[in-house]
């Protein structure tokens, strides 16, 4: 799918406030090791672990309250209009909680699935996939260094890479908004800890 925009962004409009309300309640929560794709953490062999982190080091916790989806989902619904895109999407997933430790990173992928969510008995996500993503600077960049989110427009498999920063460093309160099959990175922090909030959006396969 060919784009126009590749991503949309707000700087800064979450209030200092509200990020803190959030890492607060996401530290209180049960912190998980992150995950990729379809694995479980009950399955996860010794191997699979060091293998998975060579892709994706970052511990998370989920949230999902109505009181976070009130403030950022307007964002999204005004992104989806202004960037172009008109997705269909009515259904936010549960929000994740998101700390990069210390050299932590999550490497090149993609949010969106081959196949849409098949579980019969969820009538939230059964026959959805996930169409915009997005991602929420809850932390001030004075208290970390690194981290930095880049995208990668590339449009062939084997293409060039064509690599763009979401600018150098995102400021605290920013949100980024872009389409869940655009391929994006984040970088290993170098300095201290980095707290962001990711939300991904279901719709019907587009036809």
């Amino acid at each position: 799918m060919n784009l126009q925009n590749y991503y949309y962004y707000f700087q800064s409009v979450l209030t200092p406030k509200f990020c803190d309300e959030v890492v607060k309640y996401g530290i209180s929560k049960q912190e998980e090791i992150a995950l990729v794709g379809s694995q479980k953490k009950e399955n996860l062999l010794k191997k699979e672990i060091k293998d998975l982190k060579k892709v994706r080091d970052s511990n998370v916790a989920w949230l999902n309250d109505r009181w976070i989806y009130n403030e950022i989902q307007p964002y999204i619904h005004q992104a989806n209009k202004s960037a172009g895109w008109n997705f269909d999407w009515d259904w936010s997933e549960s929000c994740q909680f998101t700390k990069y430790k210390l050299n932590q990173f999550y490497d090149w992928h993609s949010d969106s699935w081959h196949i849409p969510y098949d579980d019969i008995n969820n009538k939230n996500t059964y026959g959805k996939i996930r169409k915009l993503s997005v991602t929420c600077s809850l932390s001030d960049p004075k208290d970390y260094k690194g981290g930095e989110l880049e995208f990668d427009f590339r449009n062939k498999e084997n293409g060039k890479p064509a690599i763009k920063k979401c600018m150098e460093i995102l400021p605290r309160g920013s949100i980024v908004v872009f389409p869940s099959h655009v391929w994006h990175r984040v970088k290993p922090v170098t300095k201290r800890i980095r707290y962001s909030l990711v939300i991904w959006n279901l719709g019907y396969p587009f036809k």
